[in-house]
């Protein structure tokens, strides 16, 4: 007959230990003997070393018990379950080691691997990493809040870079990041990007500058992040307005009669200047 000690030592577990199982329902606790101690025998140890063996690969103590009183093809199946569990664990935290991967890597944790793909091809183009974070920090509410279109919005964006006046478009937001608020070149460049969006918008259509069908507050949010990021922004967008247009996450021509975006299916009188 064995101590609980020398049951806990030869089932490689502390008394602690036993002693939790005896509470749990999970070994049967003994009859003591004359001198007040448990006395365990040979069972005790198999009992215990199943027990153990169960904790270890991950099976909750309620679920040990269940398996403990279940008959061999109950067992298989109990354990195949466990398995499968596990099994997605693993990939799981596979799936979490890669996004860690990518943090440590410089790209964001909240972001689908397509826009950090986009990210990185802007900083590729040359694109200030100001702009790219800009970006980046739109994208993550944009994602969280709307996954299933983040495909569509990224073809979209795709088609959009692989135009030169795009390209352009982000290069003279580079420009506005080096100069104050209260910088005029502020106002050249304003003129820029009015001249630049009326093109895109004569040529292409409305839809073309303007494609972000999202909710004011969202809108709004994204603004916010973009301005705290590039705070020349602001008052660019506010001398753009200026010029017919308004807006940052969401840029719309303005109805130049009454000072206001136009409706999505308004047609425009381009009067000659």
């Amino acid at each position: 007959m064995l101590t609980i000690g020398e049951l806990a030592s030869y089932a490689g577990v502390t008394v602690r230990a036993v002693r939790h199982y005896h509470a749990k329902g999970l070994l049967p606790e003994p009859e003591r003997d004359h001198s007040g101690y448990r006395r365990y025998d040979a069972g005790a140890v198999v009992e215990l070393i199943k027990i153990r063996t169960l904790a270890e690969a991950g099976v909750p103590l309620a679920r040990v018990r269940e398996l403990l009183q279940a008959d061999a093809e109950e067992f298989a199946t109990a354990v195949a379950d466990i398995d499968q569990r596990l099994l997605t664990e693993i990939q799981d935290r596979q799936r979490h080691r890669e996004q860690i991967a990518r943090l440590a890597a410089g790209d964001n944790l909240a972001l689908p691997q397509e826009v950090v793909d986009f990210l990185d091809h802007l900083r590729a183009l040359g694109v200030d990493e100001r702009i790219v974070e800009a970006e980046r920090d739109g994208w993550i509410p944009l994602a969280a809040h709307s996954p299933d279109r983040v495909p569509e919005w990224m073809a979209r964006k795709r088609q959009q870079i692989a135009d030169p006046r795009f390209i352009a478009f982000y290069r003279t937001l580079h420009q506005a990041l080096t100069h104050p608020d209260d910088d005029p070149r502020l106002t050249d460049l304003a003129d820029q990007l009015a001249t630049y969006l009326t093109q895109l918008a004569d040529d292409r259509g409305e839809t073309y500058v303007d494609d972000a069908d999202l909710e004011p507050p969202l809108v709004a949010l994204m603004d916010t992040l973009a301005f705290d990021t590039i705070p020349p922004a602001r008052r660019l967008i506010e001398l753009l307005k200026q010029r017919g247009w308004t807006g940052w996450t969401k840029l719309q021509r303005m109805d130049r009669k009454v000072g206001r975006p136009l409706p999505p299916t308004a047609e425009v009188d381009h009067p000659a200047d």
